[in-house]
Formats: structure tokens, C-alpha cells, sequence
């Protein structure tokens, strides 16, 4: 357990002599192996780099063609391979590569000059006075929520309604009671959006117990379906109620005044609590003061492992309890899945060792600090050990801080997952072993602040070689290692445009197909300042 005392890292040596001494009594309180003590002896000497943040530039907006997409568009969806994987480099698993080589390891894809730009155009206005309301019920997990929160801004600014702060999710699988403020900045959001939106705390008085028109919005739409069908509710109601949030807004072609009061909102206006702001700031600094780090967006928890059916490396038991969670969670509509063909066509977390594997492949060695951003590990130290072998240092938030500092946070879900939020967006690498709300929030975040490393496990590939390794056919080494790094060279976060839907695809499983608004933000939110684009056809609400 860690110790119940807090520590602030000293600057320079000192910081790292602290921490050093920090987390070597904690390793002997939790009776951890010499071999971790001495893996975190090697990092906690280096000394930490710092991250870039990206600068706001207030350029013109990209524009998303309505054209049939042609060869050229398809390749702006691909990514650069960074130049420090322009040729293969020989790396061994048991850590020893060169400090050259070790460094090449951290550093981001190229952004190619592309900041943020979601200044609005000059004819946007200021919201006018209205006696429109817009109650909003979001549904979901925290990333789940932010994003139904910042599409429900855009919303009311299509509709000139006046937003009431948003009711968070307390029915879902997590039942967590948190209000808004409680996750949120409530006064920092308010402010942000005075130029954008008129937000109120609560209804008038008079209007409380009113009839309301409770709405489940149309998923993924435009403009057009709120100004002509949603709109005229107001005229027989002054209340409007959504009964949810989330992918209520079409990805693609909104107006581009929209798309940056997305932007601006999800990105900058929703910011957490300040209690949960100064905790995840400190875990940042804790875990800077042993060197850079990756963090391990590891869904390998319950609800995740329940909810897709993916029972890979687990015990019959196990399995069967998954399957029950599945059976009586009424608002999963899925019951029977076939565990093997959902891992087969990638549908499924890595497990805890397929990452092991997987960041072994890649090169980094075992001295690397890992955060794991995540909940309660399904299974706990038996489905951890391999990749604690690994990578002795295993750190996360229970480990990083005392049982004082995150006692106020325990028992809500949303709130825990915001510290996790912090330090995987603050790091000098991010890897999510599954695509889930948090991933991509977390990915499109760090796209939007200067597109820091980011690197996205191909899960179908990484399984077939996998499956080799677990039948014989091949072995851990160079090979595995080559081809794991081959398949990765253009998964790492450097800018290229949103990715349109899947060909063939009808109906809502065509908005399903898309890359999530908030995933990757360019080119609606980014630009690079020397290619201004022009205003001709700019459509402003």
C-alpha cells in the first residue's frame, strides 16, 4: 500500500532523490521485487523531459468538401511515418538499446505546423436574450459525457436556447451521484462560453415544475433537422428536455462556426474541478520525476470485458460471472457474443500480457515507467503479472497518491477517471490497448495540443502474431519485433483528416463507421497558419 504521507517533488536532483525514496518504501511496504527497486533506480536518475503544448492561432477554418472522396483525400486520411522510423532499428527486448535509440522511443510524430484554430469568423455574434430552455440528461461515462455535453452547446447555439448546466449520468453501470460541479469547473465553463451560449445554473422558479417536451434527439444529426424540427417544440413549450447526449451531432458537415464551438468547448471550456485539477497536476509531476512515461489507457476492467463478450485468458469462472453482468444489464442489447470472433476481428481489449508483448515489441525497455489509466483491473495481480514482469514499474493513481489525498475521490467513478484523464493527456506517450470513449478523447486531446505521441495498437494484427507466438510458430525477438514495429510506423499520432465512413456502409452504421468529431479534430479545429484557407463560403449561425 502506499504510504499515507504526501510528497512534492524538490527541483532538479532533489526531485528525484525524493521520489526515489518515496517509492522505495512504498515497494517494500507492498513487498515488491528487488527488481522493480532497481529498474526504478535506473529511470528515477534521468532526468525528465518536458512536454510542448501547442498555441492557440486564431486562423481561418478548413473546409469539408461534399465531393465524392478522391485518391488525394483518401491520403490526407494517412498518416506520416515519423522520421525516426524511416529505417528499421534493431532493438533487443531486455531493454539494452543505446541512449540514442532509447530516445528515438519518445519522440512525437512530426505535427507538420498544425495548431489550433477555432477562433469564430467575424460574422459570428454574441447569443441574444432568450426564453428558450434546454434541460440536458447525459448519459454515459465521463468521456462519453463531455462529448454529449460540448455537442448539447452546439446545440443550443443552433437554437439560440438558453443551456441549464447539464445533469451528469447517475443511472449507469458505475452509479455514480456526482453533479456537474463536482467533475467540473462550473464557473470556468459559464465563462467561457458568454460569447457562445447563454448557460444558466438552474431554471427560473417559475418554470421549475412547467410542462416540459422531453426529446430524444435524432443521432448524428445537421443543422437543418434542429432548426426545423426541434425548433418548433418552443412554440407549445418553453422547456425542452433531451433525454440524452450522446452523438447527437453529425462528425461531418456542420457550418464551420459549429465545428470550432465544439472545439472550443470540449477542449477548453469543460475543464475538471480544481481538487481534480491540483491532484491530477500532482500526479503528473510524481510520475515526471522518474522519467518520461507512457500511459497504459489498460481496458481490462469489468463493465468493458462484460459489455463485448471478450473472455480471452480468462477462467471458466470468470467468464461465466461476465456473462451473467451481460444477461441482467438491461440496456445492453447484445447478449450472445462469441468471444473468439469478436478477438479475431480485433473487437477486443489487449490483454494485460498482449501489451506486455506488444511494448516489448516496440522497443522500449523495461526500466520504462508505465501508468496505468484505468480502473480496478479485472482478475487483479493474476492477470497482471506477466506485464508487471515486464515493466517493474507499474505505477498508478492508488500507488502515486497517499489513501489522504484520494479519499475524496474513491467512490465516484467520474471523478477517478478525470485524474486518469489528466496524466494520460499530459504524457510523453500515450497507448490505448482498446478504442473506447476515453481513448479517443484522450487521442483527439492530444491531437488538438500539438499532436503529442500517441501510438494505436492495430488489435487484429497484434492478435494474429500473437496467436503464432502462443502456438509456436513464432517466436518473441527481433522478427516479432521488426514486424510489430513495421505495422505501427503510421499509427502515431501525426496530423492527417478526419476519416470519413467505412465504403458500403447504409443508414446509421455509416455515422457508426466514422472517426469521432472529438478523435481527431483536424481539419475543422487545426490548420497550419502559412496555408490560410479563404472565408468565401463560410455558413456562420
Amino acid at each position: 500500500m502506499p504510504l499515507r504521507r504526501k510528497v512534492r517533488p524538490a527541483p532538479g536532483a532533489a526531485a528525484r532523490r525524493a521520489a526515489l525514496r518515496w517509492w522505495l518504501l512504498s515497494l517494500a511496504a507492498a513487498g515488491a521485487t528487488l527488481t522493480a527497486a532497481a529498474a526504478l533506480l535506473a529511470v528515477a536518475l534521468h532526468v525528465s523531459g518536458s512536454a510542448a503544448a501547442g498555441s492557440a492561432f486564431a486562423g481561418a477554418p478548413y473546409r469539408l468538401s461534399q465531393q465524392p472522396r478522391e485518391a488525394e483525400e483518401l491520403r490526407w486520411e494517412q498518416e506520416f511515418a515519423p522520421p525516426q522510423l524511416a529505417s528499421p532499428q534493431s532493438r533487443k527486448l531486455d531493454g539494452a538499446a543505446d541512449d540514442a535509440a532509447e530516445k528515438r522511443l519518445w519522440l512525437p510524430a512530426p505535427s507538420r505546423g498544425f495548431v489550433p484554430c477555432v477562433a469564430p469568423s467575424r460574422e459570428y455574434k454574441r447569443p441574444v436574450a432568450s426564453r428558450r430552455y434546454l434541460l440536458v440528461h447525459t448519459n454515459g461515462g465521463l468521456n462519453q459525457m463531455r462529448a454529449g455535453i460540448s455537442d448539447m452547446v452546439a446545440v443550443a447555439r443552433i437554437l439560440n436556447a438558453t443551456l441549464i448546466i447539464p445533469e451528469l449520468d447517475k443511472k449507469s453501470f458505475w452509479h455514480d451521484r456526482s453533479n456537474f460541479s463536482d467533475v467540473f469547473d462550473e464557473e470556468h465553463f459559464i465563462n467561457s462560453l458568454v460569447n457562445d451560449v447563454n448557460v444558466e445554473k438552474k431554471l427560473p422558479k417559475e418554470l421549475v415544475k412547467a410542462p416540459k417536451s422531453v426529446r430524444y434527439f435524432k443521432s448524428w444529426s445537421g443543422v437543418d433537422y434542429y432548426q426545423d424540427e426541434i425548433s418548433p417544440l418552443w412554440d407549445h413549450r418553453q422547456v425542452i428536455r433531451a433525454a440524452k447526449s450522446d452523438s447527437r451531432l453529425a462528425n461531418n458537415y456542420l457550418p464551420p462556426d459549429i465545428q470550432k464551438l465544439r472545439c472550443r468547448t470540449f477542449f477548453q471550456a469543460i475543464r475538471f474541478a480544481p481538487p481534480i485539477e491540483a491532484l491530477g497536476n500532482l500526479l503528473v509531476e510524481r510520475m515526471r520525476s522518474f522519467g518520461p512515461y507512457i500511459a497504459l489507457h489498460l481496458r481490462y476492467e469489468k463493465d468493458m470485458l462484460a459489455f463485448s463478450g471478450c473472455t480471452y485468458g480468462l477462467s471458466q469462472t470468470e467468464s461465466e460471472e461476465l456473462a451473467a453482468i451481460r444477461e441482467n444489464t438491461t440496456y445492453w442489447k447484445v447478449k450472445d457474443i462469441d468471444p473468439l470472433e469478436q478477438r479475431s476481428h480485433g473487437h477486443c481489449p489487449l490483454t494485460p500480457k498482449e501489451v506486455g508483448m506488444f511494448l516489448s515489441s516496440l522497443g522500449y525497455p523495461s526500466s520504462t515507467p508505465v501508468y496505468i489509466a484505468a480502473g480496478e483491473i479485472y482478475g487483479g495481480d493474476s492477470h497482471m503479472v506477466d506485464l508487471q514482469s515486464r515493466f517493474p514499474i507499474l505505477m498508478n493513481k492508488e500507488k502515486l497518491a497517499s489513501t489522504e489525498e484520494l479519499q475524496p475521490f474513491r467512490q465516484y467513478a467520474s471523478q477517478m477517471a478525470a485524474l486518469d484523464y489528466i496524466v494520460a493527456v499530459e504524457s510523453d506517450v500515450f497507448i490505448p490497448s482498446y478504442s473506447g470513449n476515453m481513448a479517443r478523447a484522450v487521442a483527439g486531446h492530444r491531437r488538438f495540443l500539438g499532436h503529442r505521441k500517441t501510438i494505436i495498437p492495430d488489435r487484429k494484427a497484434l492478435v494474429r502474431l500473437f496467436d503464432k507466438v502462443d502456438n509456436g510458430l513464432l517466436k518473441e525477438g527481433e522478427t516479432l519485433s521488426q514486424r510489430i514495429i513495421d505495422i505501427h510506423r503510421k499509427r502515431q499520432g501525426s496530423p492527417r483528416k478526419r476519416k470519413g465512413p467505412v465504403s458500403g456502409t447504409k443508414g446509421t452504421d455509416r455515422f457508426r463507421s466514422e472517426e469521432a468529431f472529438y478523435e481527431n479534430p483536424l481539419p475543422d479545429c487545426l490548420c497550419q497558419p502559412e496555408s490560410p484557407a479563404s472565408d468565401d463560403s463560410l455558413v456562420s449561425i
